[in-house]
């Protein structure tokens, strides 16, 4: 619940902004609804903008940041499904 999530990402460097991640996100959230996953959590390094943005074009909502064990800035998103 607080380092982990519903859906995982990732996009090499040289695909990144082109939309791939927010289709992915859109695609996962359609298997989650069919597993009957009615709030998804989504986790991202708050200095990952790309991470971020693809979750709030999904509806994710920001609950809280943390500070994990590595000393990195964590935010928690959570999306109504």
């Amino acid at each position: 619940m607080k380092e982990g999530g519903h859906i995982g990402d990732g996009i090499r460097p040289s695909e990144r902004k082109k939309g791939y991640a927010t289709e992915m996100v859109r695609l996962a959230l359609i298997e989650c609804k069919k597993l009957g996953i009615e709030r998804v959590l989504m986790i991202c390094d708050k200095e990952n903008i790309g991470s971020a943005k693809s979750i709030i074009k999904n509806r994710g909502v920001l609950e809280n940041e943390f500070v994990n064990s590595d000393g990195k800035t964590i935010q928690r998103y959570w999306i109504d499904n």
